[in-house]
Parts: structure tokens; C-alpha cells; sequence
């Protein structure tokens, strides 16, 4: 009398694999979106033209992102999640305050160097984007904001500075630095010394910043 076996059940992807897949798919379309955002407005953008770019389909999308202000949020994070990590590893370190400025204009020039497009992304959307991402920006530049003031607060120069000087002084750093990472983007490639008259000015103006500090007293 012969056994009919049972039929081996197929086997699908395993929870490890469509985890890896999800997380594939969810950086195609930021990698894809970032890349059109090279050359034009996220308002402007549509979900198949990142769809298309990412090589999925317009239902995938909606897999990862609520829409296109969402995805431009998470750039957001990614733009300035390293630069935050970097000016703070240098704010924190050791040094006159001449070494730390040419190691902060060291790395906002690196910074820019290799991932000038998520700078051209902030640069633009800042002021011009969708509500949703310019409010995702200056919340990002607030955290950078606290972060510096929290690392000057710790270096002997703050003395006694208060909370709100500290902040007010950060601010100035921020801004300063923002501004300096535009100024390198837009500095063509093939002409270093038109960067190099970019770093030695936001060095200049960074030492402006340094005399003031010392000299500050609220009135």
C-alpha cells in the first residue's frame, strides 16, 4: 500500500528578509526623491516621478511615506543628523579657540564636499519649501542650536554665561555655519581657490564672533 506525502508547504520570505526588503525599498525612495530634489522644489515633485526614479510603483510609496512632505521631513534628518554630530565632536575637543574654528570650517567645507545634495535640499527648502519641511528644518536648527550652547557652555571662555547668552551666542554659530555651507555649495568645483577665499572669510567672521564672546557683558 503506497504513502501519498504530504505536499512541502512553499516558503516565503522570512521575517529577517522582508525587513531588509521594506528598508531597501524605503531608501530607493529617498535616495531617488534626493537626487530630483537636486533640480527642482519638493512642491513641485510628484510621487510617481519618485516612484519612477526609485523603480517602484506608486503604491509602494504609501508603504513608507504618508506623502512627499513626509519623505522631505526624513531628508531633513538625514541633512543634518552627521553635522550635528561633527560640529559637536569639535566644539567638545580640546584647543585655543583659533584651532577650533579652523576644525569647524574644516568639516562644514567636508560636510559639503560629500553630501552637497542634501545641502542644495536645505538650502532651498528653508525659506522657499512646503510648510511641513521648513518647520522640520528650523526645529532641526533648534536642536543644533541647544547642542552647540551645551558644548560652549562646558569650554572655560563661557565663564559665567548665562543660559540665554549661551543660546544667543550659539545661535550666532548656527546661522554662521548654515550660511558658510551655502556659500561653499554654490563655489564652483573646479576652482578651489574661490573656496578657499570662502573658509578664510567665514574664519574671519568666526574670529569676530570669538573677540565678542570675550568681551560680552549684558548690559
Amino acid at each position: 500500500m503506497s504513502h501519498t506525502s504530504s505536499p512541502t508547504p512553499a516558503s516565503g520570505p522570512t521575517p529577517g528578509t522582508r525587513q531588509a526588503q521594506k528598508e531597501q525599498s524605503r531608501r530607493a525612495l529617498l535616495d531617488a526623491g534626493l537626487r530630483l530634489l537636486e533640480h527642482q522644489n519638493l512642491s513641485s515633485l510628484g510621487v510617481r516621478e519618485v516612484t519612477r526614479a526609485a523603480g517602484l510603483s506608486p503604491a509602494g510609496f504609501y508603504r513608507h511615506f504618508r506623502d512627499l512632505d513626509e519623505l522631505g521631513v526624513v531628508l531633513v534628518g538625514e541633512s543634518l543628523r552627521s553635522l550635528h554630530e561633527m560640529i559637536r565632536s569639535v566644539l567638545a575637543g580640546e584647543g585655543e579657540a583659533a584651532e577650533l574654528i579652523d576644525r569647524s570650517i574644516e568639516v562644514i567645507a567636508a560636510h559639503v564636499r560629500e553630501h552637497r545634495s542634501h545641502i542644495r535640499f536645505l538650502a532651498r527648502e528653508r525659506h522657499g519649501g512646503v510648510q511641513p519641511v521648513r518647520a522640520a528644518i528650523t526645529a532641526e536648527l533648534d536642536v543644533f542650536t541647544t547642542e552647540v550652547a551645551t558644548a560652549l557652555g562646558t569650554q572655560p571662555a563661557s565663564g559665567d554665561w548665562s543660559d540665554s547668552d549661551l543660546r544667543m551666542l550659539a545661535g550666532l554659530y548656527v546661522e554662521h555655519l548654515v550660511a558658510t555651507a551655502a556659500a561653499f555649495l554654490e563655489a564652483p568645483t573646479d576652482q578651489p581657490e574661490a573656496a578657499r577665499r570662502i573658509a578664510d572669510t567665514a574664519r574671519d567672521q568666526l574670529r569676530l564672533i570669538s573677540i565678542g564672546r570675550r568681551h560680552w557683558t549684558r548690559g
